[in-house]
């Protein structure tokens, strides 16, 4: 029997879970729960746990910077399709899964011309929220306390 090599073991750094939640999937037709870690380094994964509905899906890890990449390349005709990529072969139902927890998060909303498409709205908000729940210091938060510095060391 052959045993994988330390050089073809997955490098990818230990995720600790931050968030557990649940969401509907985008038909409706069932709820999905799914986890938001982060690795050591503080890199935003998003992977899909369960889903009621009983369809098959893959329970990857993906990057929030790779779903990101995705997303911005949709600008405002985001279907599940711009995800499927993110995945190795893996069922079809998982870009759908994780594009209706974006949607829950607040990634993306439903546009407003096209009933199947949805928009990217960025991310700033959502990573605010995870730093938060990592224990580190937001964007906004640095900033001012920044300018709070400066405001201080000019009095």
């Amino acid at each position: 029997m052959k045993t994988a090599s330390k050089e073809t073991t997955n490098p990818d750094p230990p995720i600790r879970i931050i968030k557990t939640a649940t969401c509907q999937s985008i038909s409706g037709k069932s709820t999905l729960t799914y986890n938001i870690g982060c690795t050591p380094k503080a890199n935003i994964s998003i992977c899909i746990l369960s889903n009621t509905g009983g369809g098959y899906f893959s329970n990857e890890w993906v990057s929030l910077s790779v779903i990101q990449h995705a997303l911005e390349k949709g600008n405002k005709q985001i279907t599940s399709m711009i995800l499927q990529p993110l995945f190795r072969g893996k069922s079809a139902n998982t870009p759908a899964f994780l594009l209706a927890v974006l949607k829950h998060e607040g990634l993306v909303l439903p546009s407003k011309d096209t009933r199947r498409f949805h928009e990217y709205v960025g991310s700033d908000k959502f990573v605010d929220e995870v730093k938060k729940l990592i224990g580190l210091k937001s964007a906004s938060t640095k900033k001012t306390a920044a300018s709070n510095k400066s405001t201080d060391q000019r009095s």
